[in-house]
């Protein structure tokens, strides 16, 4: 039998509770399949663990995680620490020193998930952002001068290499190609002269290999008004890693509600290990209640299975989400449902368990 091993970082606020319901599923899937499982190892790491050490998590703690299959990640952030402390000192210092460089979100409204645009079918809302996801805008790259002073400068660099901007663009060509979709690349030319002209550049060269792929640009302004005024025009998108951030954020928005917005950053070489996440953060307003939505970090799980090549039971995870969606008796409170966090993590697992022919 395949055991696969995962890190598990619980983190901040609901975390806990939500990472608890995404492991459900997946020891789930495990026991149908009989083929497969997961040995889960848990890190206290996160904002608690800060305040205790000073440090988001150990010294050596990217050498500890090297040595797993997959990292499962609940949320980052709690009052009291400020952002960008929990966001560089744990997520994003896992993205690049395992080179975590593409950012897979689907933008997907199942049936029974609620969407605030009128006049949408459900199909017109159906996108893949792939984000570039260890440079660009995070690249944490600049300085602060004069600190305090009357003269005080703050210098924040954008940081595109060759490598890194034609290994994203080229996935997302290769992901479109093997769908059968088309591509949107998403940049800001327009204004920022230097960074966004090479992204289009590199875009336009790598276009040339895949001339099967239909492909649009469009400067973020606009997409951003596109995806709600005419969803239905993006398929495969591939942006920036700012970009792609605030992006996907409007697509949780159109798509179902943040509660549903799964995230995974894969190193494709295999290198290093891949991560897995729920976008909405830590949400400490609703902490130990009980009551925070699973479905995001139950539908990273899915992606989790597809990264291992369990392609049709990630689907069906989804599917069995899109099914918890039509019953609409099983939902938490942001959902308009009163069930509880284990509740809904049940149900869930509880449809898996009927799907019982499925072989991936």
């Amino acid at each position: 039998m395949k055991t696969y091993n995962i890190a598990v970082i619980a983190g901040d606020g609901i975390g806990p509770e939500v990472i608890d319901e995404g492991i459900k599923v997946l020891k789930k899937v495990a026991e149908l399949d009989g083929g497969f499982a997961f040995d889960f190892t848990y890190f206290p790491w996160g904002c608690e663990y800060y305040t205790q050490t000073g440090r988001m998590m150990a010294e050596d703690g990217i050498e500890q995680l090297k040595k797993f299959d997959a990292i499962y990640l609940g949320a980052v952030g709690f009052p009291g620490v400020p952002d960008h402390i929990s966001l560089w000192d744990l997520l994003l210092i896992i993205r690049k020193s395992f080179d975590q460089y593409v950012n897979i979100r689907p933008v997907t409204l199942l049936d029974g998930a609620h969407c605030p645009l009128q006049n949408v079918e459900r199909k017109d809302i159906d996108m893949l952002f792939i984000r570039e996801n260890t440079e660009g805008e995070y690249s944490g790259a600049g300085d602060w001068l004069f600190k305090g002073q009357e003269h005080e400068v703050v210098l924040q660099n954008g940081v595109f290499s060759r490598k890194g901007t034609e290994r994203i663009i080229r996935y997302a060509f290769e992901t479109a190609k093997k769908q059968g979709r088309s591509l949107t690349s998403i940049s800001k030319a327009n204004a920022l002269n230097y960074s966004m002209v090479f992204w289009d550049q590199v875009f336009e060269e790598v276009s040339a290999d895949y001339p099967e792929v239909k492909t649009a640009s469009y400067l973020v302004d606009a997409a951003a008004m596109l995806m709600i005024t005419d969803p239905k025009r993006f398929e495969v998108v591939v942006t920036s890693n700012l970009f792609g951030d605030i992006l996907t954020d409007v697509g949780a928005a159109i798509a179902g509600g943040i509660g549903l917005a799964a995230g995974a950053n894969i190193n494709p070489e295999g290198t290093f290990p891949s991560m897995f996440e729920p976008v909405h953060g830590s949400a400490p307003d609703i902490a130990g209640r009980g009551i925070g939505n699973p479905l995001a970090t139950i539908w990273s799980a899915s992606q989790m299975l597809d990264h291992f090549g369990y392609e049709a039971y990630g689907k069906k995870v989804v599917d069995a989400i899109e099914q918890l969606l039509v019953e609409d008796e099983v939902l938490t409170p942001d959902m308009k449902g009163s069930a509880s966090t284990s509740e809904v993590g049940d149900r869930i697992a509880d449809i898996i368990g009927n799907l019982q022919s499925v072989k991936a």
